[in-house]
């Protein structure tokens, strides 16, 4: 499995935010709920991450995992910054979870690398969940 770990998207919401198809959207969900399908609930974060990777360069997507997102202040580069998940195809943005349920923690995490990032769509997915469908939260800046 070949997953690339960069990111060359515009960062720090300079220009047009970059937009994910209705049909990457489909592919992606339905990629996750196939890894669901296969595991289930109940295992760590980064397995699902490796295979959604997987499954999505399985199926031709171009995927960045653990993505840097750099953080700066005043157009300084502060020297730190978080890790996104997941990229898919560079405009869609994939945050995994394990968990009982969302907090509101995890809504401000996403919407902060999606604007950090300049994307405009994103997932929580949380796998930890009976069915995946209760665990798909979609949000867009």
């Amino acid at each position: 499995m070949s997953e690339r770990h960069d990111y060359h998207g515009e960062h720090g919401g300079h220009g047009e935010r970059q937009e994910a198809s209705a049909d990457l959207i489909d592919a992606v969900l339905d990629a996750a709920t196939e890894v669901h399908r296969v595991f289930g609930p109940g295992l760590l974060e980064s397995v699902y991450e490796k295979a959604l990777a997987f499954e999505l360069i399985e199926r031709g997507y171009s995927v960045a995992c653990q993505v840097e997102v750099p953080v700066s202040y005043r157009g300084n580069d502060l020297g730190m910054g978080f890790r996104a998940d997941m990229i898919v195809e560079k405009v869609l943005l994939l945050e995994l979870k394990a968990v009982d349920d969302f907090s509101p923690a995890h809504l401000a995490q996403i919407m902060t690398y999606l604007r950090l990032l300049n994307l405009k769509r994103g997932f929580l997915l949380n796998f930890n969940k009976r069915l995946l469908k209760e665990g798909i939260k979609r949000v867009s800046l």
